[in-house]
């Protein structure tokens, strides 16, 4: 080992020691902060997990170990709240399809997508791929036969006689 590597390794263990010491400190102070925060301990300690884990990265830039303890705090702080923001696109989104689904009409035929799944897993596999990726994965047409390493045009053949091989077997009685 060169001189310039044991002093790396030296302050990556130092980094390391210095990290543990202050989880150690200030790790049940930060899961009491979070847990008045979420009413939750799982998500609290979910909360100071990911509060420590992204000081690690940030650990040679703190100028005073003294104020680790207010830095770690509004990093749980702004966590909890991402979190709840988070929480309200989520409900937001559900009460909009909820309301979208009542208008819409009855839920899918889960036998009716079960057949097609089964028909899709018997079609040969470069037209299954082709329809994976058009379809499933909302490729463009260029996109695709790019992954699939065709043509555009034999991209879309593969699709129309996926297509018509799929209509062929969900149709039949």
């Amino acid at each position: 080992m060169n001189a310039v590597n044991v002093q790396v390794h030296a302050e990556t263990t130092d980094q390391a020691t210095g990290l543990a010491e202050l989880y150690v400190r200030h790790a049940p102070g930060a899961l009491r902060l979070a847990y008045l925060l979420t009413a939750q301990r799982e998500q609290a300690e979910d909360l100071v997990q990911d509060a420590f884990a992204k000081l690690a990265g940030r650990f040679v830039h703190l100028r005073k170990r003294e104020a680790f303890e207010g830095y770690l705090r509004r990093m749980i702080v702004n966590q909890f709240l991402s979190h709840l923001r988070r929480k309200r696109v989520e409900r937001e989104y559900l009460r909009r399809e909820g309301a979208a689904r009542a208008a819409g009409g009855a839920d899918p035929d889960l036998g009716q997508r079960d057949e097609l799944w089964n028909a899709l897993q018997r079609l040969p596999e470069r037209q299954r791929a082709a329809l994976v990726l058009r379809y499933y994965e909302d490729l463009t047409e260029h996109d695709s036969a790019e992954v699939l390493r065709c043509s555009q045009a034999a991209l879309k053949s593969l699709v129309a006689r996926g297509m018509e091989t799929l209509r062929g077997m969900v149709e039949q009685p």
